[in-house]
């Protein structure tokens, strides 16, 4: 654990955030919170708030929802191993994120474009299907 470093004080909320890679850059942290997608104990926070060991901090990153509890404070990006431990995530958000991932991975499966134009062949047919329609 000497990558990052634990404290014992509280640490800037964009800087936990970004040290627990839920972002990739600091900057975008700070934009995230500041935009209302992060919310500390169910309210909106600044990027300067003090984060505190047993925090619950939900974070909305795209499609993805993260209810989670804070465990651990670093104020250095380490390697994804320590970040994992510096938070732990609820039961019910993990799989409604899980299950959100697998509907739209459903929903991709189903209808592909073609990879190109139809040629000929396809084209007298998409003509025919249609001629049956319209009788």
């Amino acid at each position: 654990m000497d990558d990052a470093p634990i404290t014992t004080t509280a640490v800037r909320l964009d800087l936990w955030l970004w040290a627990a890679r839920f972002f990739k850059t600091r900057r975008v942290a700070k934009e995230a919170v500041e935009g209302g997608k992060v919310t500390v104990a169910g309210l909106p926070a600044k990027p300067s708030r003090g984060v505190l060991l047993g925090d619950a901090i939900t974070v909305m990153r795209g499609e993805d929802v993260f209810e989670i509890v804070v465990l651990g404070l670093a104020t250095k990006r380490g390697p994804a191993t320590v970040a994992r431990t510096l938070y732990s995530e609820s039961e019910a958000s993990r799989l409604a994120r899980e299950s959100r991932r697998a509907e739209a991975t459903a929903a991709r499966a189903g209808y592909r474009p073609p990879d190109g134009r139809p040629d000929k062949r396809a084209r007298r047919l998409i003509r025919a299907l249609g001629d049956i329609d319209a009788s």
